[in-house]
C-alpha cells in the first residue's frame, strides 16, 4: 500500500537493510489514514478567509498605568509598555496570534536538516515536544490491546517510554543495561552499555512482536553515550523488523561525531529523537521566586517572568516513515511563538551561542566531578561519580556513613530531602533507579549554582 503524500523519488527506493519493511511495521489503519488538509498547506499569503479565524486579531490587553490602548497594523490591540511586563511578551502579541500557525514549518525544518547535515527537509518531522514525537510513533507502529504489540526499553532509562505505552495500552518489554561497572564506564562493555545479546533474544522470545526500540542516547538518568557501532548491530539484526528510535535529547554535550543522525541517509529503520530544551535551553521559563535560607548567610533570589513555552520536539528519520507522522499528527501543532523562538534559536548567531555555552557546561561538568573526587566529599562518603558523563548532569553515589563504602539509598534520599526543603536546592533522587542505588542526578548548573551546590551539599552531609 502506497503511503499517501511520499514523493515517488523515496517510495521507489529501496530499503536498508533489506529485511526492513515499513509497510509491515505502521499499523494498517494508519497505512491507509488520509491526513487532515487545509487551504494553508497548500497557500499562505494573500487575504486568508479559509480558516474562520478571527480576523481583527486577538483582545488580550496587558494591564497598564494608562488605560488607552493601541491598535496595531494587524488589528491586534495592545497596552503600551509596562515596566511589570517583559518586552518580550509585548513581542509575542504583535504576532499574528489571530491567525492559525504554518502547518508544516519548512524555514524551521530547512535550518535543522542543515545543522544535523541531511539531505532536505524531508528528514525532519516537527512535534509537540518529545513526548509528542514518542507518543506518535507508537500510536502508528504498535498494536494495543492483549493480543496486540510491543515495545522494548533499557532500564533505568527515561519514564515516559513506560507511561506512553500504558497510555496506549502497549506492551513492554525490559532489557537492563549493564548494571556493574567491572569493565569500566559506558562503552561498549561498560556501565550502562546496552547488553545487545540480551536484546536480541528478548527479541527473538518475546510473545508479542517487538516493533519499535527505545534507547536512550547519552542516558537519562545514566549520563551514558551508546556507540554507534552497537546501534547498528541492533538495525543489522535481522529477527528484529521494527524501527530502532535513539532519542538524543543531550547528545551536544557527547561531543563532536556521536549522533545517529549520521546513520539515517543509511538506515531506513532507525529515527532519532532530538529536542531544543537541553543544549538550545529552551525548556520553557516559569514565573518562580526562589531563595537559599538566609540563615546561611546567603540570599539567592531569582525572578523569571511568564513566557511563552517554546516546545519542540524533532524526529529524524527517512522519508517514508517521516510522512507518515506528517500524515498522522494534529493540525498546526506547533505554535506561532513556539514557531518564532525556535527559528531565532537556530540561527547561525544563536548556534554559535548555544555551543559557547555547552563548552562552558562540559567544563563546569569536568570541575564538579574533579571537586567531588576529593576531600571533603570523599571522606564525607560521596562515592565516585557513576556513568559516562556524557550528558549536562551528574550520578553521584552517596554511600553509608559507616564506611563500608556501599551506596545508601536511605541516606541519599535524606541528603536529597534536606537540600530541598531546608537548603533551598533541589537535585534529583534516582536511587530506586536500577543500577543507580544511592545515587542523587545533578544537573551542571552556572557557576554561581554550582558554588553553593557544593557548600551546601557539603553542610547536609557533614550532619547526615
Amino acid at each position: 500500500m502506497a503511503i499517501l503524500g511520499l514523493s515517488t523519488e523515496h517510495a521507489n527506493a529501496a530499503p536498508y537493510p533489506a529485511h526492513f519493511d515499513i509497510e509491515k511495521v505502521i499499523r494498517p489503519n494508519i497505512l491507509s489514514l488520509h491526513p487532515y488538509r487545509c487551504a494553508r498547506d497548500d497557500y499562505s499569503t494573500g487575504i486568508l478567509l479559509d480558516a474562520n479565524e478571527n480576523a481583527l486579531g486577538h483582545s488580550v490587553v496587558l494591564p497598564s498605568s494608562q488605560p488607552q490602548t493601541q491598535t496595531q497594523p494587524n488589528g491586534n490591540a495592545t497596552s503600551p509598555p509596562n515596566d511589570e511586563f517583559p518586552s518580550s511578551l509585548h513581542d509575542t502579541l504583535d504576532l499574528d496570534l489571530h491567525r492559525y500557525p504554518d502547518p508544516s514549518h519548512p524555514l524551521i525544518k530547512a535550518r535543522i536538516a542543515e545543522m544535523r547535515n541531511l539531505p532536505g527537509t524531508e528528514y525532519v518531522f516537527l512535534g509537540v515536544g518529545s513526548d509528542e514525537v514518542i507518543d506518535m510513533l507508537m500510536r502508528v507502529c504498535v498494536t494495543p490491546g492483549k493480543d496486540g504489540e510491543s515495545i522494548l526499553i533499557t532500564p533505568p532509562t527515561y519514564g515516559m517510554y513506560g507511561v506512553c505505552a500504558q497510555v496506549n495500552d502497549v506492551g513492554v518489554v525490559k532489557v537492563p543495561l549493564e548494571l556493574g561497572g567491572d569493565a569500566g564506564e559506558g562503552g561498549d562493555k561498560g556501565r550502562f552499555s546496552l547488553r545487545v545479546d540480551k536484546i536480541k533474544e528478548a527479541i527473538v522470545s518475546s510473545p508479542s512482536p517487538v516493533k519499535l526500540i527505545f534507547i536512550c542516547s547519552p542516558g537519562n538518568p545514566t549520563g551514558t553515550l551508546i556507540p554507534l557501532s552497537t546501534i547498528q548491530s541492533l538495525l543489522e539484526f535481522e529477527e528484529f523488523k521494527g524501527i530502532v528510535v535513539v532519542d538524543e535529547a543531550y547528545i551536544d554535550f557527547a561531543g563532536e561525531g556521536t549522533s545517529a543522525c549520521q546513520l539515517v541517509k543509511k538506515y531506513s529503520n532507525v529515527c532519532v529523537l532530538q529536542t531544543l530544551s537541553k543544549t538550545f535551553g529552551l525548556a520553557g521559563i516559569r514565573s518562580v521566586k526562589s531563595h537559599i535560607p538566609s540563615s546561611h548567610n546567603t540570599l539567592i533570589f531569582t525572578e523569571r517572568f511568564l513566557r511563552p513555552t517554546p516546545r519542540l520536539g524533532i524526529a529524524i528519520a527517512q522519508p517514508p516513515l517521516i510522512q507518515i507522522m506528517s500524515n498522522t499528527k494534529a493540525p498546526y501543532n506547533i505554535s506561532t511563538p513556539t514557531a518564532h523562538i525556535a527559528l531565532t534559536a537556530l540561527s547561525p548567531a544563536s548556534l554559535s551561542l548555544m555551543k559557547s555555552k555547552v563548552d562552558s557546561l562540559i567544563t563546569s561538568r569536568a570541575e564538579l566531578i574533579s571537586i567531588f573526587e576529593k576531600d571533603p566529599f570523599t571522606s564525607l562518603g560521596v562515592g565516585e561519580v557513576i556513568g559516562g558523563n556524557d550528558a549536562n548532569f551528574i550520578v553521584l553515589p552517596i554511600l553509608s556513613k559507616s564506611g563500608d563504602g556501599k551506596p545508601d539509598s536511605d541516606r541519599a534520599h535524606r541528603v536529597y530531602k534536606e537540600l530541598a526543603e531546608h537548603q533551598g536546592v533541589v537535585v534529583r533522587y534516582r536511587g530506586h533507579e536500577p543500577g543507580c542505588a544511592g545515587c542523587l542526578r545533578i544537573t551542571v548548573g552556572s557557576p554561581e549554582e554550582n558554588k553553593v551546590v557544593l557548600q551546601r551539599l557539603q553542610e547536609v552531609l557533614t550532619v547526615m
